[in-house]
């Protein structure tokens, strides 16, 4: 485990003091839950490209929900 320090500008406290609030969370709670969420946000775009790719070779079938019941 490591310490890390951060500045921010005004706007950018403001925003954490804000977060702090709405999630009863200490300022290291936020900062993690915002660090795993852009990480998500990430590998979720990755997965959609691939599938964009694969739609685009048109290597991807639909099928109904009956074929899957």
């Amino acid at each position: 485990m490591g310490v890390t320090s951060v500045r921010f500008n005004e706007n950018e406290e403001k925003a954490l003091e804000y977060l702090k609030k709405v999630y009863h969370a200490d300022t290291s709670a936020v900062i993690k839950k915002a660090l795993w969420e852009l990480y998500e946000d990430h590998q979720d775009r990755g997965i959609v490209e691939a599938f964009e790719v694969r739609e685009s070779a048109g290597a991807v079938e639909f099928g109904s929900i009956d074929d899957l019941i």
